[in-house]
């Protein structure tokens, strides 16, 4: 059996499809049940069983891991805007340590959710190296938490046999409808389109950079299931791999891309980016791929016209589910 936490929510559940979709149909999904909004991204797709995150370690997976033969550990708290340093310490450092003990103990692979969240504002580059994952500043509680678990993951002497940590960029694509706020840029921008005909993008506060032309690194979901496929398929290194397409693309690109998918006319207009986040603002990352190419990972990711074009005709527009 397979394990994978956050397995209604965005990644995870777009993670069991692309499982279901190799044959793998054993599959013990973690997360909220009651959250009532998550649960038509897993209609249809086939799980072993539904266990509640609160009952999975304690209740299920410490009595059942003669069972497991692979973890995907996806879940976390990913909201940005929460700033309550208890709430992720629980949820994302603690439980993910508690994962993590278990698998080392008996013997079981995991690949981990961390985040491109930890390398803060770039003051020291966008590069897995672990030497440097020491020296990284996230700028919010939930960047701190992913760049904690990785530096504790790091100095343990005790691991899984095959162990990945994957530092996710910024991830859009479908059966991420329940985010609320904290979904894609590209899902916020075709809602606009739709319900106002225009996409408004926040300005810029840094002088470096005009407005619109903030860079990220935006990475299809289908890309992050590939990889994970591939992690699951083939035994690499253990280590923390950034996963982005590696190459920035700004805002602007981004709305742009969205209107010609959507077919609309383009309107662009800018607004102050709010205060709560305004100085915890991001305004370019870019993941460095040569550690993971050299593992062996040859597939080409998504361009962001491609993501955007099959994202939002064969998933928004549709309002459709992976």
């Amino acid at each position: 059996m397979i394990v994978v936490t956050g397995a209604a929510g965005f990644i995870g559940s777009c993670l069991v499809g692309a499982l279901n979709e190799n044959g793998l149909n054993k599959i013990i999904a973690v997360d909220d049940f009651s959250l009532h909004e998550k649960k038509a991204n897993l209609h249809g797709k086939k799980v072993f069983a539904k266990i509640d995150r609160i009952d999975f370690i304690s209740s299920w997976f410490e009595k059942n891991t003669d069972e497991i033969k692979f973890v995907f550990h996806i879940g976390a708290r990913t909201d940005t805007t929460e700033f309550s340093k208890e709430i992720f310490d629980r949820l994302n450092y603690n439980f993910t340590q508690k994962l993590w003990k278990i698998c080392a103990q008996k013997q079981i692979p995991i690949v981990y959710a961390s985040s491109a969240a930890t390398y803060g504002l770039g003051e020291f580059g966008y590069d897995d190296d672990e030497l440097k994952i020491f020296l990284l500043k996230p700028l919010n509680p939930y960047g701190d938490s992913k760049n904690n678990f990785d530096k504790w993951a790091l100095a343990e002497t005790k691991y899984p046999p095959y162990w990945v940590g994957l530092k996710f960029f910024n991830v859009y694509g479908p059966n991420e409808y329940h985010k609320g706020r904290m979904a894609s840029v590209i899902f916020h921008a075709y809602q606009q389109i739709i319900e106002k005909g225009e996409v408004k993008l926040f300005r810029s506060h840094n002088k470096n950079y005009k407005d619109g032309e903030q860079l990220r690194d935006f990475i299809y979901v289908k890309d992050i299931l590939k990889v994970c496929l591939f992690l699951y398929k083939n035994k690499i290194k253990s280590g923390i791999y950034n996963l982005g397409t590696g190459k920035a693309r700004t805002f602007v690109h981004l709305a742009q891309n969205t209107f010609t998918a959507a077919n609309q006319k383009e309107v662009i207009k800018f607004i102050d980016t709010p205060e709560d986040i305004r100085d915890k603002y991001q305004y370019f990352t870019e993941a460095i791929m040569e550690k993971l190419k050299e593992q062996g990972y040859s597939e080409k990711f998504y361009s962001l016209e491609e993501g955007i074009e099959d994202y939002v005709k064969n998933y928004l527009i549709k309002k459709t589910y992976y």
